[in-house]
């Protein structure tokens, strides 16, 4: 933390945000928590804390990000914290010590943010890596094993067998079952993840929330949360175009084997890629915000 540039919040503003910020989120971990308790499952809202590894607990405690000092004897609270430091002002992130532990992944997380921003949106995909994942369920089971397949086993074999499937996301390209493997255009891996990555992309875009979260506490709680709830409500989409039947949840399919369904999809991918864009920009605008300062600070090696 800069003493010359740093944001002081007294304490009594600082707790205020932080209360908001708690009532936020408990409002989607309080009923995930509930159902964990029972064993219950949710298709659409368990996803971001079952695929995602930020834990409830840590989603919760507010960061005020880089370059912001917290005033006030509730703040010695964080110098427990990691990657907190206490200076004169108050207490604060020490983004030289993330960058000198985690330099790799902000750069990583740079490259990519930047580098999915600067390419062309494609819309063809119709959500088809969900129907590649359950491709061949009579030989390979589907994920979702408490969930009815709309159209049965065959009839999700014969749209992926109809379709082109052209998905550009390694983290959903790596759960197609094996013979779906040799029907996606495209070779998605980790190596070529960082050039293949575009904004049109539904996962991609849930993603922001995932490089979001892995700088925390660099980053602040009200851009993580930004990104949470833009990847939940795309997470919706992504399972009503799947070939799951989620009705009884509330969620009416969108049949991405109609002519209709490709359309209302695409309608709905333009919207969320134009939505994520601007998310994604302005989470570049501020990981660089809050990394320039703090690279000044690090020793010449």
């Amino acid at each position: 933390m800069s003493s010359r540039s740093a944001t002081l919040l007294a304490e009594t503003e600082w707790l205020v945000l932080e209360e908001i910020h708690q009532s936020r989120v408990r409002r989607f971990t309080a009923p995930y928590l509930l159902r964990r308790s029972t064993g219950a499952k949710h298709p659409v809202e368990d996803f971001l804390f079952t695929y995602y590894n930020q834990k409830p607990g840590q989603l919760l405690r507010w960061h005020p990000g880089a370059g912001v000092a917290l005033a006030g004897a509730a703040a010695l609270d964080r110098t427990g914290w990691k990657y907190y430091t206490q200076n004169d002002d108050g207490v604060g992130v020490d983004g030289a010590a993330i960058l000198h532990d985690r330099g790799a992944t902000v750069d990583f997380t740079l490259t990519i943010l930047s580098g999915t921003a600067a390419r062309p949106a494609q819309f063809g995909c119709f959500g088809l890596h969900e129907w590649a994942m359950a491709y061949k369920s009579r030989l390979n089971g589907v994920r979702h094993e408490y969930l009815e397949l709309r159209l049965g086993a065959e009839g999700t074999d014969g749209v992926v067998e109809a379709e082109k499937i052209r998905c550009t996301h390694f983290d959903a390209f790596r759960f197609y079952t094996p013979e779906a493997v040799p029907r996606n255009e495209l070779t998605p891996t980790r190596e070529n993840q960082r050039t293949l990555e575009q904004p049109g992309c539904l996962h991609a875009n849930m993603d922001l929330y995932k490089w979001a979260y892995k700088l925390t506490p660099l980053l602040s709680s009200g851009i993580v949360m930004d990104c949470f709830e833009l990847s939940w409500r795309i997470r919706a989409m992504d399972m009503r175009a799947s070939p799951y039947d989620l009705s009884e949840w509330g969620f009416p399919p969108i049949r991405i084997e109609t002519p209709e369904g490709k359309a209302e999809y695409v309608r709905k991918q333009r919207a969320f890629s134009a939505e994520s864009q601007e998310l994604r920009r302005r989470l570049l605008d501020e990981l660089q915000r809050a990394v320039e300062p703090c690279r000044a600070a690090l020793p010449l090696r």
